[in-house]
């Protein structure tokens, strides 16, 4: 037998005493789509390298109001798995999903305690709504506490489409769980630093409600629960005599909003400018929330750098 041959034989000797396991470690990615950047960066911790995930809605992109193109609806019909955030917050996925065929739609905050979608009510100061997301404020990720109901949903339904890998999928998300209790703790060490008249959150719009609830801060929006939510004259007007009578220190400005609003109410209340939030839309990957984790910290840290030291 020539060199040649005797090689040959080795490795096909060696391939097939792998068996079957060779190919499935060689087995192609789960295509799997998401709504919007946070959302798909949990899905990435989770399914590693054994997804492949595409972002309809990529950073610092606003969801609210999004048109799908006729691409995603192709993706859609491409993928095992679609990930959307639910409560009214992406419908437009929902129904894709519906129309691209059998393709398995999964509501990542399915179990969550909901809030309710304040508008209509004093808290919106007077907004004018072009668009809101119905009965349900839908920024439960806010809430670290939501974020880990969000990371067992999607670690089950991948487990579910792709059990040869259940067990991966398994052991990432313990390790993002702990992850996320170390981080819902650290926010709460943080805030309890706080007296309670500075736990006055002012932001462009109304994202963060879980977050006040959950880490015991007073939300003041602006604007609606939707950017397309345009407060009125006599809504702005109510909102910067309401900060002048509480002392509000500071107002901050998300990186998906215009900032003239908030500058505007800033000037005229006295307050002054934080620094940028993150609530809707994750940074690009060299920006300073390129995940979820990241987020959280980087909205932490500017929350604190404004409440703690201001005058």
């Amino acid at each position: 037998m020539t060199l040649k041959n005797l090689a040959k034989l080795l490795l096909l000797m060696t391939t097939l005493s792998l068996g079957p396991a060779s190919f499935a470690a060689r087995a192609e990615p789960l295509p799997v789509v998401a709504s919007f950047s946070l959302l798909a960066d949990i899905v990435r911790h989770i399914g590693g390298d054994d997804v492949a995930v595409t972002t309809l809605i990529g950073p610092d992109e606003d969801a609210h109001g999004y048109q799908p193109r006729p691409s995603d609806a192709r993706l859609l019909g491409q993928a095992r798995l679609v990930f959307a955030n639910g409560l009214g917050f992406d419908t437009w996925i929902e129904r894709l999903a519906a129309s691209a065929g059998p393709t398995r739609l999964v509501i990542a905050s399915e179990g969550v305690a909901t809030l309710e979608n304040e508008a209509g009510h004093d808290h919106t100061h007077g907004h004018q709504h072009g668009h809101d997301h119905g009965a349900l404020d839908p920024h439960a990720w806010q809430n670290v506490g939501n974020a880990r109901i969000y990371a067992r949903n999607i670690a089950a339904a991948l487990a579910a489409a792709d059990p040869g890998k259940a067990e991966a999928y398994r052991l990432r998300a313990e390790e993002y769980d702990r992850t996320l209790v170390e981080l819902d703790a650290e926010i709460r060490s943080s805030l309890s630093m706080l007296p309670l008249s500075r736990r006055k959150l002012v932001t462009s719009h109304d994202a963060f409600a879980y977050f006040g609830k959950a880490y015991g801060m007073t939300v003041i929006a602006a604007a609606g629960i939707s950017y397309e939510s345009e407060p009125s004259a006599a809504g702005i007007a109510r909102l910067i005599r309401q900060l002048r009578r509480e002392n509000v220190p500071v107002i901050f400005v998300e990186n998906i909003s215009d900032p003239r609003l908030v500058e505007r109410i800033a000037r005229e209340s006295g307050a002054k400018l934080g620094g940028k939030l993150y609530s809707d839309a994750l940074s690009a990957a060299d920006g300073p929330a390129p995940t979820y984790v990241a987020m959280m910290r980087h909205n932490l840290g500017q929350i604190m750098a404004g409440l703690a030291t201001a005058d």
